[in-house]
């Protein structure tokens, strides 16, 4: 199964730079999440972020936050909670008392209009990005993490996250796959500017 841009969110966890220091090659993990959040724009797949406790460790990468539609704020180290109503939309009432007409006359019942497969990449990598990824799943969001742009303090922290949500159903991979995947084709308009940003 290949990634589908028009089926795709990116959601950026925790890139805060009071945290990113700490982080294991913590500049090139960012900088692959730039990269990833700018393919995002090119390609029209919506971009959110999210910042854990943001009174403390200040607010998402100022240049990650101009490319992401919302940055919502959390104490939980999962952000699954938080990005619900922004990931499936409520879904909106259907007009009128549909009771008093016939079966037949009754308008279909509105379905939440949303992308199902949410790419996910942040720090660290085995606490909210591995919350934020397993919770999703139980809601029955396709969930692709990007290895090369999520990071841990600790390499076998990072490496045991990625075992584990490769166990529970998430999909890893990497800024270049999901590039490639998104596109399809060296036809695709945007292929030129892909190229240029992922060399």
């Amino acid at each position: 199964m290949l990634l589908d841009a028009d089926d795709c969110q990116l959601v950026l966890v925790d890139y805060q730079p009071r945290l990113m220091p700490s982080i294991q090659d913590g500049v090139a993990v960012q900088a692959r999440a730039l990269c990833l959040a700018q393919l995002a724009q090119l390609v029209g797949v919506p971009t959110w972020g999210t910042e854990q406790s943001p009174d403390k460790l200040g607010p998402l990468a100022p240049e990650l936050q101009a490319l992401c539609r919302r940055t919502l704020a959390k104490t939980d180290f999962s952000a699954a909670a938080i990005l619900g109503d922004v990931l499936r939309p409520a879904v909106r009432a259907v007009g009128g008392n549909a009771r008093s007409l016939p079966k037949h006359l009754q308008k279909p019942v509105a379905t939440a209009e949303g992308r199902g497969a949410v790419v996910l990449a942040g720090v660290e990598a085995h606490v909210c990005l591995l919350q934020s990824a397993l919770e999703l799943l139980e809601q029955d969001f396709e969930v692709w993490v990007v290895t090369d742009a999520s990071g841990s303090r600790r390499e076998r922290d990072r490496d045991a996250a990625f075992d584990r949500l490769a166990g529970n159903g998430a999909e890893l991979v990497t800024v270049e796959m999901v590039a490639f995947e998104w596109l399809r084709s060296a036809e695709h308009p945007q292929f030129k500017a892909m190229q240029a940003l992922v060399k």
